[in-house]
């Protein structure tokens, strides 16, 4: 009888548990090959070099296939109860946000230097970015569609798995029903790569990237070598990382008195209150650390995104 009532606690344990498992919340957008090859995008000299940026909002305006086909890979992860983020929807908040911006400020904002993706992340703060491209396929009065489905973590937008395939010939030209049936039988797959991901992530910390630099001339007088009780700043907030990284987990790949890069910096991924930390909060709080006593360093902490932050020493 105690050997029953133990196995069915452990059970019980089990299924409680696993129903608190979080799953990461994801976001689904046109890959830029299928926003480029398609005329979805805006060029940007950038300092001589002509980019092709994509343009979201003219591809969800215009192109109803690529509406379909969200709200199709959108279907098949919330049967998944994965939680998720509209593209539609974080373009048109962003820009309610710039156009209140543009009527309350009088001077330029902060520096900015994102991407539009970066930009609909970063109010997302979705963790996973699912970036989608497709092809039809035409087989006389049949169709098909060639699909290449990748997810990418959008703190970082390294790789984390990627699904491809064509579907069977269909006498359907619908690209939702086309692409579920492209992709539905490797959809286990993909969905084990993207918990994989996560679930490490939940051990060993996000991992994000921060810059600390220093302003020219600065009214404080301070560099990464200024000295504190006979130790460098630079190696003050190394010892800081230490103590505030998940397992003291970061590289220093380039260091001088002016610029210090931090790179493989794992960070919680939620904080105390269960909320998702990024860059820009991880590097206030270091921020905050190296305005207090005994340091009293001005700094200024600039957005570069959800994985990229930058400090600038000396002034605010």
């Amino acid at each position: 009888m105690k050997r029953y009532i133990f196995t069915l606690a452990v059970a019980l344990v089990a299924i409680v548990a696993s129903a608190q498992i979080k799953k990461p919340e994801l976001m689904v957008i046109p890959s830029d090959v299928w926003c480029i090859s398609n005329g979805y995008y805006t060029e940007v000299d950038n300092m001589g070099v002509i980019a092709k940026v994509p343009n979201y909002k003219q591809a969800l305006q215009e192109n109803m296939g690529l509406k379909l086909a969200i709200a199709k890979l959108n279907d098949l992860m919330a049967e998944r109860e994965f939680p998720l983020q509209s593209l539609e929807q974080m373009i048109k908040n962003l820009e309610q946000r710039r156009m209140e911006d543009n009527m309350t400020m009088s001077k330029a904002g902060n520096e900015l230097a994102e991407s539009p993706l970066d930009e609909v992340a970063r109010m997302a703060k979705c963790d996973i970015i699912l970036e989608i491209s497709w092809e039809m396929k035409d087989f006389g009065p049949k169709h098909s569609l060639a699909y290449i489905l990748e997810a990418r973590d959008a703190y970082t937008s390294k790789s984390i798995g990627a699904s491809a395939g064509t579907g069977a010939p269909s006498l359907s030209a619908d690209v939702d029903v086309l692409l579920e049936e492209a992709i539905v039988a490797n959809m286990d797959n993909f969905i084990d790569r993207l918990m994989n991901h996560f679930t490490e992530m939940q051990t060993i910390g996000r991992e994000i990237t921060m810059d600390v630099k220093v302003f020219a001339n600065n009214a404080a007088g301070v560099d990464l070598e200024t000295e504190f009780d006979g130790e460098e700043l630079v190696d003050i907030i190394n010892n800081w990382l230490q103590l505030n990284t998940i397992q003291g987990r970061f590289s220093m790949p380039y260091a001088s008195e002016n610029v210090a890069n931090f790179t493989q910096v794992r960070i919680p991924v939620y904080d105390e209150r269960g909320r998702a930390i990024d860059a820009n909060g991880f590097a206030k709080q270091l921020a905050k650390y190296l305005r207090q006593s005994p340091y009293n360093i001005p700094c200024k902490v600039m957005v570069k995104g959800l994985g990229r932050a930058v400090i600038v020493l000396g002034e605010k």
